[in-house]
């Protein structure tokens, strides 16, 4: 397995994470998994991804 030439920032390993997060907890809602789940719940995780991956390209431009 070859190496990154530049490894993950902490913040784009976390945008990634909520991303992740948040796409499975959307598909399991849709299905009816996890209908329990409040949307205010789904769209704060939405909030948090766009807010995460503004500061993580921020980060990478600095």
């Amino acid at each position: 397995m070859s190496r990154r030439r530049y490894p993950l920032q902490p913040l784009t390993k976390a945008f990634l994470a909520v991303l992740g997060l948040t796409a499975i907890l959307w598909i399991l809602r849709g299905l009816s998994v996890l209908a329990f789940v409040p949307g205010l719940v789904i769209w704060l995780l939405i909030l948090l991804c766009f807010g995460l991956g503004i500061v993580s390209s921020l980060q990478r431009i600095r």
